[in-house]
């Protein structure tokens, strides 16, 4: 009953932010507090004290929870329909994160919510999802949240490591994951030295989280089974596309059409809008002015650039936080990521603009690999106008990036 309290007191509209370690507990513990209109705030727990008073505060939860016995506290057996999605944070690579808010659901737009996933992915009573990304993340948690709901079977084997995801594949014979490609980098890197295992049980491989490196996306296609690899393209307040590897093969660099019951458009500088269902609406919890922003009418923005085709298809380009102007040109260091990437002596590169006296911006790369600079400057010669390339190099042994893959280009 609306505003009836349940286990700790919780109402309809709290909100409960949980700081734990993922489990199959957490996974319940947020199905139970959705289903009864509690909306759970998912963090990493590992943030220091710092970092959860700058978070939390603008969204004043109505509880924390840091332990196990916090999450059975909270949970009772109620798996029903969720009635809002999981306030989940922006990735706070450029800013304080802010709280994606969808509100209490009405049951209609709940039950269109579960629908619209369960009918992209196809969730079944006989999948098996195998979690390989914090559930604290907003895809793992919805592709581990629709295989639950839909009566199948959900295996968190910690912490990614890949000599244990290899064991699990081979144990619990998952039918479906979500991943990033440094998870596809380092299970590769790993079946060269051990093996590749049977990969035969899957039905849906999908990735997101940060651009595939054409290689490592035709490796996937090759291992895995026909038909079965997708990638999505979508950011922590909404979904815009999704993209069977078979379309990206006949149009490369592609991360696929409008989902079912959107509407994608570009404005005359690239950036994409999104037209929604109500039940994929959102706000900025408690920013009201940034809420305005993100939206045109029923169409959202999350400020990232990109191109239709002729057939619906959509390129990216970038974001507009990370566009370079040197010399008066827009630079989009996708764009040169992708040149540079091709180069054989190149593992991984992120590039970004610095404050240039002359130019305005540089364009910087920062690079992990064998190649050296002075291969990279002929390669890039051959390959990009003058103003894309990189005027600073800089070697590393690792990129910064975020769980979920993305470059910390604030840490550059």
């Amino acid at each position: 009953m609306a505003g009836a309290a349940g286990p700790a007191g919780l109402e309809e509209g709290d909100r409960v932010a949980l700081l734990v370690p993922p489990s199959t507990a957490y996974l319940d513990t947020v199905l139970s507090l959705l289903a009864r209109g509690v909306v759970p705030i998912p963090l990493d727990p590992r943030l220091t004290d710092h970092e959860r008073e700058r978070i939390l505060t603008p969204l004043d939860p109505t509880l924390v929870v840091t332990d196990e016995a916090g999450l059975a506290a909270v949970t009772n057996d109620d798996r029903g329909t969720p009635r809002a999605r999981p306030m989940h944070c922006t990735s706070g690579t450029t800013g304080t994160p802010k709280g994606v808010w969808s509100g209490i659901l009405q049951p209609a737009d709940a039950e269109a919510l579960l629908a619209e996933e369960r009918d992209l992915w196809g969730f079944a009573a006989d999948d098996v999802n195998l979690v390989l990304s914090p559930l604290y993340h907003s895809a793992p948690l919805r592709f581990a949240m629709g295989t639950a709901l839909a009566g199948g079977r959900v295996v968190v084997p910690g912490p990614f490591d890949p000599a244990a995801v290899t064991a699990a594949i081979e144990a619990e014979r998952p039918t479906t994951m979500f991943c990033v490609p440094t998870h596809l980098q380092r299970l590769f890197a790993h079946w060269d030295a051990v093996g590749v295992p049977d990969l035969s049980s899957y039905r849906l491989v999908a990735h997101a989280g940060a651009p595939c490196p054409t290689d490592l996306k035709r490796r996937l296609i090759d291992l895995f089974p026909a038909g079965s690899t997708w990638e999505f393209y979508g950011s922590t307040e909404g979904q815009f596309t999704a993209c069977r590897s078979e379309e990206w093969l006949e149009r490369p660099g592609t991360v696929g059409r409008a989902r079912p019951g959107r509407t994608l458009s570009t404005d005359a500088d690239g950036t994409i809008w999104c037209s929604v269902p109500p039940h994929a609406r959102f706000s900025y919890y408690g920013d009201p002015d940034k809420t305005a922003a993100a939206w045109r009418g029923d169409s959202f923005t999350v400020g990232d650039l990109g191109r239709l085709d002729d057939d619906g298809y959509l390129h990216l380009d970038g974001r507009r936080e990370d566009l370079v102007i040197s010399g008066g040109v827009n630079v989009y260091p996708l764009e040169v990521e992708q040149v540079l990437g091709e180069h054989p002596g190149v593992v991984d590169v992120a590039v970004h603009g610095v404050d240039d006296p002359e130019w305005g911006q540089r364009v910087c790369a920062t690079v992990v690999g064998s190649a050296s600079e002075d291969e990279l400057v002929a390669w890039s010669r051959e390959r990009l106008a003058p103003p894309k390339r990189p005027k600073t190099w800089t070697f590393v042994d690792e990129l910064p990036r975020t769980l979920t893959g993305k470059v910390r280009r604030d840490l550059l």
